[in-house]
């Protein structure tokens, strides 16, 4: 079998420069035939390379197209720190087998600002802001947390003590690792309410240590209270929700369908039980539309990708789910048949029904398909004058089906 030979070298470096590279690395650059990165690490070079160099451009597909014609030949990239942890090897693998290429790593960012902290990286939730919405921060919030973001800017710091203080962590200790691992490293601390007022670098890492805070939502789970939802009526209860997403059963990466989508609740909690859980929310509704993206921001899954329309027509062209959740619209002619074909083969579909319609529709589906039906009925403890008593939500009739896998 053909082996195709390393022609494409990734190489991490940090603030400390060339310098501070192995003989391995000196090597691949001082022979390679192009060498690629941006603008801080080119500068990193001697004077005596003299090869054609490539700066990244924005977006980044051409400048990979531009790659790809070297292919054979020696190409070097140079990339911060890791090149596997939020860095250009990851995009690239989508592009470039492995076996074509090989890694040679520095000590990341997150490395470095855990060793500077004496935080041990099973405590440290981490996450990158480069190029990302801020509101990704949120779902990785709680309690007594510590965090390490990779910024984006000199800005990020307090775009980031900013929502800190609106989401309620006003008090949060905030610090700034600068150039970390170079001749101007540099630390800043503050507290998130108070913002900081010195420059800031544009090279920084942040370091976030919460408190016991009053104000939290579940972390990375679902079960997130009614109350944090925006919507108008139109809300898969709590208790239900739980009760839903337990029976979809999210394995991490996989995709799910929210057809008929309301407030979006089960896509974001499904979004929120692991980072690489993808969901998409269908509604066509528009007030209902914009609910869903304000909870995603507001929840912290801002990549929700949300599609407006209605069922069946609106699901074409989709990427095809791992698991189908129908909320509304099961009744209509072809939005069970159309869900049904697109999922996976071993994927879960979970409906909920509440009027007799829906349940006549679920016990046809049975018939055919098997699964098993649920009657969910919860109550909730409500006042009654002086007194309290209890107070039904609507029955809830789930149907769950595994679609069969395909000899």
């Amino acid at each position: 079998m053909f082996s195709p030979k390393p022609w494409l070298t990734i190489v991490g470096i940090g603030d400390d420069g060339f310098d501070s590279l192995s003989e391995i690395a000196h090597h691949t650059i001082t022979t390679a035939t192009l060498i690629i990165g941006g603008d801080r690490h080119l500068k990193f070079l001697p004077k005596s390379i003299t090869c054609k160099r490539l700066l990244w451009s924005s977006p980044i597909q051409g400048s990979i197209n531009e790659l790809l014609t070297y292919r054979g030949q020696s190409v070097c990239i140079l990339a911060s720190g890791d090149p596997l942890c939020h860095g250009i090897a990851t995009t690239l693998l989508r592009s470039i087998p492995l076996v074509e290429m090989q890694i040679i790593p520095a000590l990341s960012a997150f490395t470095l600002a855990r060793s500077r902290l004496g935080w041990s990286s099973t405590e440290v939730e981490t996450i990158s802001l480069c190029g990302r919405d801020p509101a990704f921060l949120r779902a990785a919030l709680y309690p007594n947390a510590k965090l390490l973001v990779l910024s984006s800017d000199q800005d990020t710091p307090n775009i980031v003590c900013d929502r800190l203080t609106e989401w309620g962590y006003g008090d949060a200790d905030v610090t700034i690792l600068e150039h970390l691992g170079g001749r101007t490293e540099k630390q800043l601390h503050t507290i998130a309410r108070q913002r900081f007022t010195e420059p800031i670098a544009a090279l920084n890492t942040i370091a976030i240590q919460i408190h016991n805070s009053p104000f939290s939502i579940p972390h990375s789970q679902f079960s997130i209270p009614d109350t944090e939802y925006q919507h108008d009526g139109q809300l898969t209860k709590q208790e239900i929700r739980t009760l839903t997403l337990a029976a979809l059963s999210a394995f991490p990466g996989q995709l799910l369908w929210d057809v008929g989508a309301g407030s979006g609740s089960i896509g974001i909690e499904w979004m929120r039980t692991h980072p690489r859980n993808q969901a998409i929310a269908i509604e066509s509704h528009p007030d209902r539309l914009a609910n869903i993206t304000h909870n995603a921001k507001n929840l912290g899954v801002p990549n929700l990708k949300i599609i407006a329309g209605r069922a069946p027509e609106a699901l074409q062209n989709l990427q095809r789910p791992d698991s189908i959740f129908i909320g509304g619209g099961v009744t209509r002619s072809g939005v069970f048949e159309t869900c049904w074909d697109a999922l996976n083969d071993g994927g879960r579909m979970v409906i909920n029904g509440v009027t007799l319609e829906t349940e006549m529709k679920l016990f046809q589906l049975k018939q055919v398909h098997g699964g098993s039906l649920t009657r969910i009925q919860i109550q909730r403890a409500e006042p009654i004058g002086n007194f309290l008593g209890w107070k039904p939500l609507s029955p809830i009739t789930q149907w769950l089906v595994t679609k069969p896998t395909t000899p």
